[in-house]
């Protein structure tokens, strides 16, 4: 009886620390094809996406998107984007996982 109440709890642990992966934006190719869709950067001077923080990355694309930061090829993405766009990309990169040695 008690290696099962064991188990129970051991998977009960673990449901609380299991997430489901938000689903794939529609418009993932605009942030994909200079940050990559699993968030890993290929072309150098390209920041990594990656396991961000979803709420930074709210931010920095609302602030690119209304000129606060200034990178021309974000501006022209961002300015393209809704609020549930922006959001969507937020929710997407932060739960993809950082690969160690991933770092710009």
């Amino acid at each position: 009886m008690r290696p099962r109440f064991l188990s129970f709890l051991f998977l009960a642990a673990l449901g609380g620390t299991v997430t489901a992966s938000p689903p794939r934006p529609p418009q993932l190719g605009l942030c994909a094809a200079c940050h990559g869709e699993d968030g890993i950067a290929r072309a150098p001077g390209t920041p990594h996406l990656a396991g961000q923080d979803e709420q930074y990355l709210v931010d920095a694309l609302k602030q690119y998107r209304s000129g606060r930061r200034d990178a021309a090829a974000m501006r022209a993405v961002s300015g393209a984007l809704s609020e549930a766009d922006i959001a969507a990309f937020a929710r997407w990169y932060a739960a993809q996982v950082p690969r160690g040695g991933a770092t710009r």
